[in-house]
């Protein structure tokens, strides 16, 4: 198994375990973002509403196709940028550079390429998800007040869109989810420099002078300093893009009907002012920052534990070829 592909697996399963943690805040950060300003509730009375209306697998409504989408999306976006990261490494190493890692702007370029192709491959899959959180099935007889309202499975929403706007509708909200690329970009630039400063820091104060990539390595940190980097570098990205999150909902909801991002965006200046474009901040930034530090510690650990089978099959392997 390559090492991307080993990056992709961790990325996957380490996204899935992360938004198992954080997907009620997932859920209802999405289902605030698409509601107009007369509708904004705070957490607490978002989850009072949600578990009176729908008990609590309302909380947990689209899970399923959640935890399909990240397993997915951050599969394909790994395993992507690891191949561009490699390809940009070789090329470098064609001019007898000694740098083994990206430069910041080699970063940002690996990191659009991947997440443009990532975003443009796993886009339905969140529309579906943006519909099963968003759209209730209301059940029973409304003579005998026994109304029940459910949410729809993943391939009820899916075929609901599809009757509506054809296959494309399936594609809904993709312009602002490619602006929304910049989102990963964004974090895993602001990652990669805050570990070099924090290393960079440690070092100084051990009075040792950091040469080359070889001083800076990434063994020395700790499971803390992910979870508090990750988080960091979630919140300066998600703090930074989020009115776009907002457009892409709502578009990929259709509880709105905007034509482009642009109209959309000014709708919800005039009709919500400002704070419209900031629904839901609160809950999706919570979740955003605890889903990316958890992503990280599971993504490093699953990534060392899988290196290891990797590394003693290899050696089982040559020892049999031997005898």
């Amino acid at each position: 198994m390559g090492d991307s592909a080993i990056h992709a697996l961790a990325g996957s399963v380490g996204g899935c375990v992360s938004m198992a943690l954080t997907y009620p805040l997932v859920n209802l950060s999405t289902r605030a973002a698409v509601q107009t300003k007369k509708e904004h509730l705070t957490i607490p009375q978002a989850i009072q509403k949600t578990l009176k209306a729908e008990g609590l697998s309302g909380l947990y409504s689209g899970l399923s196709s959640s935890l399909f989408g990240i397993a997915v999306t951050n599969g394909v976006y790994y395993a992507f940028y690891e191949e561009m990261r490699s390809l940009l490494i070789k090329r470098r190493a064609k001019t007898n550079s000694s740098l083994s890692a990206l430069t910041t702007g080699e970063g940002i370029i690996a990191g659009l390429i991947a997440g443009s192709i990532t975003t443009l491959v796993t886009n339905p899959i969140w529309t579906v998800q943006t519909a099963q959180s968003t759209r209730a099935v209301t059940h029973g007889d409304p003579t005998d007040g026994m109304l029940k309202k459910t949410k729809p499975s993943g391939i009820d929403a899916a075929r609901e869109i599809i009757k509506q706007d054809g296959v494309r509708g399936l594609w809904r909200g993709i312009g602002p989810a490619l602006i929304l690329v910049i989102n990963p970009v964004i974090q895993y630039t602001t990652f990669e420099r805050l570990v070099s400063l924090l290393l960079t820091y440690r070092l100084k104060s051990q009075g040792t002078t950091p040469i080359g990539n070889k001083a800076l390595g990434r063994s020395s940190l700790s499971d803390w300093d992910f979870f508090f980097l990750g988080a960091a570098s979630k919140l300066v990205a998600t703090g930074g893009t989020y009115p776009y999150i907002v457009v892409k909902s709502r578009l990929q909801a259709a509880t709105h009907k905007y034509r482009s991002s642009l109209k959309a965006i000014l709708h919800i200046l005039e009709s919500e002012g400002l704070s419209g474009l900031y629904a839901g901040l609160l809950p999706k930034l919570l979740q955003s920052v605890l889903t990316a530090a958890f992503m990280f510690v599971a993504q490093r650990r699953i990534y060392e534990f899988v290196k290891r089978l990797v590394v003693i099959a290899a050696a089982r392997k040559a020892v049999l070829a031997k005898s």
